[in-house]
């Protein structure tokens, strides 16, 4: 049976094969414990994160020291805002976000909230960018932290993170942001952005699941954040856990090759995202969700009027593999929240289909899945 065209690249991606080959060693070979610092095996892992750290902090101008290896983006982005929450709570208790960033800021946010804490969830306009003005009235005095996420995982808008980054400079505020799906695709410079926080992940550039790290600014400010998870003080007694050296070299690995081919590879996709949003166009009643041109080159999210989503996903599913919206919460009933927020209605929400485009698609696998859409719609209409 032939599998459907993958089409879900903002839900993961494929292990790209030079990842794949890195890593190996580490299963059976080389598989120390990289704290184990008495013996051969235990010097072999612990030189293998020491060189994965260094090529993750140059891909971002941050120093090696300044990243925390954790098991993804949802912790990682855990350990900032609850990090941060606890280690500030005596200068200020409120936290400034967005209503459309991922779960895993909002409900961190939320358990906040149950602890006392104050939480403001800026509005975004109908394009999906935050007002920066009313992020600027928002900030108090006894604001801590701004998390806004640098690409949204839905629509693939990019924040203006380096003008959000000013202003919090500015006014003496922590930014963490959420870059899950922005690392590798954009350029990312935490000095120049003057990022304090950024959550980063492997799975979505072609690198293992199960590995992310939290970026932690050690001067300019110096960032304190208290530790979520204790047991043997591993990483400068930020996370303890023994580290997975092979999902770390992966993650290096990946994003080295995702910045050495950027903007040659987010040409191609861009190219691949542009015909397949001409061919989609030949439909009548569809309305692009985002801002048409601030977003990921692989990010198209799409909202078919009068058509029943369930019903166009079942439609699709011998064909392409895609996904009405986050993959951690594509079980859930409710409409997204993320288009909700842009002012949609139910039905409009219902609606709409995430296309994310990646690296190993081609230009015949766009126009199949093309032709089976707009066959598919008129089909149901």
């Amino acid at each position: 049976m032939q599998r459907p065209i993958y089409l879900d690249c903002h839900a993961t991606t494929p292990v790209d094969e030079r990842v794949l080959e890195v890593m190996l060693p580490y299963f059976r070979e080389s598989f120390g414990n990289p704290a184990s610092i008495g013996h051969l095996y235990g010097w072999e892992a612990e030189s293998a994160v020491k060189l994965a750290r260094e090529a993750i902090a140059k891909a971002i101008n941050a120093s090696p020291e300044e990243i925390i290896f954790t098991s993804g983006a949802t912790e990682a982005n855990n350990l900032a805002i609850k990090g941060v929450a606890e280690a500030y709570h005596q200068k200020g208790q409120h936290i400034i976000t967005m209503q459309t960033e991922h779960s895993a800021v909002l409900d961190p946010c939320a358990y906040l909230e149950s602890l006392g804490f104050e939480v403001t969830y800026l509005p975004v306009k109908s394009d999906g960018l935050v007002d920066l003005t009313e992020l600027e009235r928002t900030i108090r005095t006894d604001t801590i932290l701004v998390s806004i996420m640098a690409a949204n995982n839905e629509i693939g808008v990019l924040q203006p993170i380096s003008t959000i980054g000013q202003i919090c400079r500015d006014r003496q505020v922590l930014f963490h942001t959420d870059a899950a799906q922005a690392i590798g695709k954009i350029p990312l410079d935490v000095m120049a952005m003057h990022i304090d926080l950024m959550s980063l992940t492997a799975h979505k550039i072609y690198g293992a699941k199960g590995v992310g790290a939290l970026y932690v600014r050690r001067r300019h400010p110096r960032v304190n954040i208290a530790p979520q998870l204790h047991g043997g003080g591993h990483e400068r007694g930020m996370r303890s856990g023994t580290l997975y050296t092979p999902q770390i070299v992966s993650f290096a690995k990946a994003l080295e090759i995702a910045i050495s081919s950027q903007l040659e590879e987010q040409q191609k996709i861009l190219t691949l995202r542009q015909h397949l949003w001409n061919r989609l166009s030949e439909l009548d009643c569809i309305h692009l969700n985002g801002h048409a041109t601030q977003r990921l080159a692989g990010n198209l999210n799409v909202s078919f009027l009068g058509v029943n989503g369930q019903a166009l996903m079942l439609a699709l599913q011998p064909v392409v593999a895609v996904s009405s919206g986050s993959a951690c919460s594509s079980a859930k009933t409710a409409p997204s929240h993320v288009l909700k927020a842009l002012g949609h209605s139910d039905e409009l929400a219902y609606a709409s289909i995430r296309f994310g485009i990646g690296r190993f698609n081609t230009l015949e696998e766009i126009e199949i899945v093309a032709s089976h859409i707009v066959k598919s719609v008129r089909s149901l209409r």
